[in-house]
């Protein structure tokens, strides 16, 4: 059975946590050491780090994916319900708009206007509106930043109703300030104000003539982590398509205990992205789109092996269907992985059929499938084999570390698949990103998924 071992020490670690040892992992980062950089001839190329939304919360490995697991569970149902209204409402032939995920785990500094003042804004690549909370405000979130006073800066300017991004906006209305707004996510949040252009900071890079919302009334759960979000959609209004990149990646660490020295924070990069490594260490994939839902990366999955097992799960199952719903969406917003139901149900079969350890039903974890470990045998270390887990996805098979989908907490005796099951649509989450260049090509129509020591960048 090909396999991989779960390696615990209790001596190393001191918050209980899972250290991974690979038997034989296509994929093991301990291989190899990358050294991605932004092309030293491509000026526009910039980075900016990322910080966990659960950083600073002195919380465990596994606590840390528990909250995000409950975060997900909500973006993912919210997503799936307002798709379905939005059939609802395309059959009685009303006007529809495109679901946008919203909220997300990642947050990134920036700075706004002239003179520059400091936020944190969630990153999003399941929406395209970049935002802030403006004044005068009439309903805004708590926020750990000011809001942003218009007033104050020389470099902001209202958007005309004849703008091109006035124009790309689901919702919009022309108003005595101009092009006036209403943006809705999947998570019942919304934001609406007035349209506007100012000067980004991304770490020392400025950028002029940004649009973006200035959000007088901003109502609904998910940001109060940040002032505001960025996003990174495919749509006109994303940070990507403004400042016209063809390519942006992010390389996120491997979520982990969060003692007082902090945690490594994850980088993304704007740009062009040079690797030194060898080509057989890219695994690249065609990014595929959904009319239906223009904001969203969507990707081609083809099957799943767990072990030596190909699970006989149909194509049709992770296809796009006509009317909009289905398909697999990459997405850094969301925790852990789901996929439909039916092909989620196999996965877990054969995990329970593959390893070697009790099943735990008590159901206190928040996950679907949690073993339990073995007691400790005196020795201080605690090894357990899970199988292997790849990803067929076009033209790319991906081998997955055992970090990126089996998660452990001694303190609660369990080891869980960081997975779940779904009805509508299929996505693939951060935690099977972790310590991996994400690579979108928009030229090239393509997502490439590059093993990498994040926390080295």
């Amino acid at each position: 059975m090909a396999s991989l071992r779960l390696l615990f020490s209790s001596l190393l670690f001191t918050i209980f946590c899972l250290q991974l040892l690979f038997l034989s992992p296509t994929l093991s980062t301990s291989r190899r050491v990358l050294h991605n950089h932004v092309t030293d001839q491509n000026e526009a190329a910039f980075r900016v780090a990322l910080t966990h939304v659960d950083s600073g919360k002195n919380m465990t490995k596994f606590e840390r994916l528990q909250l995000g697991v409950k975060r997900g569970n909500l973006r993912l149902e919210r997503l799936i319900n307002n798709m379905m209204a939005s059939l609802s409402v395309e059959s009685s032939s009303q006007v529809t708009s495109p679901v946008h995920a919203g909220n997300g785990e990642f947050l990134m500094n920036l700075a706004i206007g002239t003179p520059p003042e400091t936020y944190s804004a969630i990153m999003d690549t399941g929406s395209d509106l970049i935002w802030t909370q403006c004044k005068p405000c009439t309903k805004c979130f708590d926020a750990p930043t000011p809001v942003f006073d218009p007033k104050k800066s020389s470099s902001f300017s209202k958007v005309s109703c004849s703008n091109s991004l006035c124009k790309a906006l689901p919702t919009s209305d022309c108003g005595s300030d101009g092009c006036e707004y209403l943006y809705s996510y999947g998570d019942y949040s919304s934001t609406q104000g007035i349209l506007a252009t100012e000067t980004f900071m991304f770490d020392k890079v400025s950028v002029p003539s940004v649009g973006f919302g200035c959000g007088e009334d901003n109502e609904g759960n998910g940001f109060n982590q940040g002032a505001g979000l960025v996003g990174l959609g495919r749509g006109p209004l994303s940070l990507v398509s403004q400042l016209k990149k063809s390519t942006f990646s992010y390389c996120l660490t491997s979520i982990n205990d969060d003692t007082s020295s902090g945690n490594p924070s994850s980088t993304l990069v704007m740009g062009s992205l040079e690797s030194q490594i060898a080509n057989d260490s890219v695994f690249t994939t065609p990014l595929i789109k959904n009319p239906s839902q223009p904001s969203f990366y969507y990707l081609s999955l083809q099957g799943i092996s767990v072990g030596n097992v190909d699970l006989p799960i149909k194509k049709s199952t992770f296809a796009i269907n006509s009317d909009g719903t289905g398909g697999v969406i990459i997405d850094s917003g969301t925790t852990i992985t789901y996929l439909e139901e039916s092909a989620f149900n196999m996965v877990k079969k054969e995990f329970v059929s593959q390893t070697n350890l009790n099943v735990d039903n008590s159901g206190s974890t928040g996950l679907d499938l949690c073993f339990e470990l073995p007691s400790d045998d005196g020795s201080g270390e605690m090894s357990i084999e899970i199988p292997k887990l790849v990803f067929h996805f076009d033209g790319a098979s991906l081998d997955l570390p055992g970090e990126n989908y089996m998660i452990g907490d001694t303190n609660a005796g369990v080891a869980c698949l960081a997975m779940g099951g779904s009805s509508g649509i299929s996505i693939f989450g951060n935690i099977q990103q972790q310590n991996m260049m994400v690579v979108h090509d928009l030229e090239k129509e393509t997502l490439s998924f590059i093993p990498t020591k994040c926390d080295q960048l």
